[in-house]
């Protein structure tokens, strides 16, 4: 019998999911020119998944992943909730940061499902 020190150190492919997904939208916006100001920020109550800029663009991120349809579309994930939340995020970054106040914000929830990036503007 196995104890649960003896088990493996990596997470499981559940816990896995997200990290990667977001670390594969981090590259989607790279390649295509944008630079990234921010991930994982805590800004207010919540939480950024990822801001980007290209320009005069600012890009507040939402990314969403799903293993299997058995889960929905990713995207159906962004409801006027997490919006609310999302705005309410960037306002707080946005706050700390009064030089990109003139910006074009623009929020995008990004669907990464098996080898697919979908991004999505809402709010």
């Amino acid at each position: 019998m196995r104890s649960s020190r003896a088990a493996s150190t990596s997470p499981p492919p559940s816990r896995r999911l997200g990290p990667e997904a977001e670390r594969r939208v981090r590259r989607h916006y790279l390649l295509r020119g944008y630079r990234i100001l921010d991930a994982n920020a805590r800004a207010g109550r919540y939480e950024l998944d990822l801001v980007v800029r290209r320009g005069r663009r600012l890009v507040f991120c939402e990314v969403k992943a799903r293993s299997g349809p058995g889960y929905g579309h990713p995207l159906e994930a962004v409801g006027p909730e997490k919006a609310r939340r999302v705005a309410e995020a960037a306002v707080a970054w946005l706050a700390r940061r009064p030089e990109l106040a003139e910006l074009d914000v623009r929020f995008e929830a990004v669907a990464v499902r098996g080898r697919r990036i979908e991004r999505a503007s809402f709010g």
